[in-house]
């Protein structure tokens, strides 16, 4: 890191956000300050390029349309020579996410399911009734797992392209029940640190405010934080079912119990558990109530692309009833056009998915899904047994299957670093430094999880013997977790955003 920014942070680093921000705006307008922030951005952006844009000279590059089209057979070969390079690592469970199933006959037969709804667009509910029939029986099938049937509420919702789509539409809503039936003109999200940054997006996308609150030890939401920040314009209060960060379940009775008491709405984002938790109570592991039985919840999200095994581009967003589900609802009375309607935020949609998406749960069944979680549980007690034996490493929290751990005396990003050079990919975690790995079923497999541990053990033990060492990723990790300047950071992230788009 360049001197001026670790000054620049060891000066900074012990004053409230509030007035970092302030004195970075008046800093970056120095000349030579700026000069100095844009060295070191160019050369986060050099150590990123190589890594997101690995196939340059070895492929062809298209930056404008051929004058003639490429054959399909030569097209096809192309495709079929990248699936091949990038398969590798996720097939082996070298992921952490990323890949939920991945079992060859599986994609194949979500593959075929595609290519036969390839051409239905939900849009025209009148031409492809059929695409009505699989969102409205996803929809009940999600809500029967979640509660609906222990409970005499209407259970309803949507089908959307993902988990933030699921985020961004049941706080929409809930800014308009606000709007209406609250006459609050500009509503609030209160939300703990660890929930998901959707919920930020969707403050800045619809005109919120959002609050967040302090964790406790335990990395859960903090309830008696959270009573203190409730105001007159809270909408809404969220919790994580479990978290992304610490895969730890936020004391959701004692939460939407608040939120009920106070006249407020409830949201469970659920989009990484909605499909574990319920096998997962099941098979008698100590699940916390989270879902539709707490009279409070109001809405949940569950991710069907993630542990419901279906193609990647379908989550579910449930409400307790019609009324309030009509606020999601978006409608055109006056347009030249004609009427004009849709459930969520796309107008056409890819029916195929909806169609894989009702195929993947309907072959699966209740058998499928609790097999699943079995596998997935007790692979993951494996590995949080192996993790809590190495001396260097602190799992945090107590998860079930989405482990966060770090390393008090060393850098964890360089025990990344380390992974990352045996072929692992993990998620990167700040406040504190830490990692994490998702559970999925590519890490089942036989050998996965000891294989995972022992190169954890190798690249622990790599770190402590080398200190002097800076690696690749860490010292970017390192200051994304510790700078003060936020709006650095921030600039990072959006010159990674561009290279994606760099040819």
């Amino acid at each position: 890191m360049n001197d001026l920014i670790e000054r620049m942070q060891r000066l900074l680093g012990f004053l409230p956000p509030s007035l970092v921000r302030r004195l970075e705006g008046l800093l970056r307008r120095l000349p030579a300050v700026q000069r100095m922030m844009d060295e070191e951005l160019a050369s986060v952006e050099e150590a990123l390029e190589p890594a997101l844009k690995p196939y340059r000279g070895e492929f062809p590059s298209y930056t404008r349309l051929p004058e003639r089209g490429e054959s399909r057979q030569s097209i096809l070969e192309q495709l079929e020579a990248l699936q091949a390079r990038e398969r590798a690592r996720w097939e082996e469970g070298r992921v952490s996410g990323a890949v939920y199933h991945g079992d060859e006959s599986h994609i194949a037969f979500l593959n075929r399911v595609y290519a036969l709804h390839s051409q239905v667009n939900p849009l025209h509910a009148d031409i492809w009734p059929s695409a009505a029939k699989f969102e409205a029986e996803i929809v009940a099938m999600t809500a029967h797992m979640l509660g609906a049937a222990q409970v005499e509420d209407p259970i309803c919702g949507t089908v959307t392209s993902g988990g933030t789509e699921s985020i961004l539409m049941a706080m929409k809503t809930y800014r308009d029940w606000a709007r209406r039936e609250k006459g609050i003109k500009r509503p609030m999200i209160l939300a703990p640190e660890s929930a998901h940054p959707a919920f930020d997006k969707a403050a800045q996308y619809f005109g919120m405010d959002i609050v967040r609150t302090p964790l406790g030890p335990d990395f859960r939401a903090d309830v008696k934080a959270m009573r203190k920040a409730i105001r007159r314009n809270t909408a809404v209060i969220v919790g994580s079912a479990p978290s992304f960060p610490h895969g730890v379940i936020d004391p959701i009775a004692e939460m939407s119990d608040l939120a009920r008491q106070r006249g407020i709405g409830f949201h469970t984002d659920a989009c990484l558990g909605g499909f574990i938790l319920p096998w997962a109570e099941k098979l008698g592991y100590p699940v916390p109530p989270f879902d539709f039985r707490l009279p409070g919840v109001t809405s949940i999200s569950a991710d069907t692309h993630k542990y419901g095994y279906a193609a990647k581009g379908t989550s579910v967003v449930l409400y307790r009833t019609p009324e309030l589900r009509r606020y999601q609802y978006f409608t055109a009375t006056d347009w030249p056009g004609g009427l004009y309607l849709s459930p969520t935020m796309a107008g056409s949609r890819p029916g195929a998915l909806l169609a894989v998406c009702w195929a993947a749960m309907i072959s699966l069944g209740e058998e499928g899904y609790l097999e699943a979680t079995r596998r997935i549980l007790e692979t993951a007690t494996t590995i949080r047994r192996g993790i809590e034996a190495i001396p260097d490493l602190r799992v945090l929290g107590d998860p079930l299957w989405i482990i966060a751990f770090t390393a008090p005396d060393l850098d964890i990003y360089r025990v990344l670093d380390a992974l990352s050079a045996r072929g692992w990919s993990l998620n990167p975690l700040q406040r504190p430094p830490a990692l994490h790995i998702a559970i999925t079923l590519r890490h089942t497999q036989p050998g996965v999880a000891e294989r995972f541990l022992e190169d954890l053990r190798e690249a622990v033990a790599h770190v402590r013997a080398t200190p002097g060492e800076k690696g690749e990723m860490a010292p970017i990790y390192g200051m994304a977790a510790t700078l003060p300047l936020r709006g650095v950071v921030d600039e990072v992230l959006r010159r990674y955003l561009d290279l994606l788009y760099k040819e």
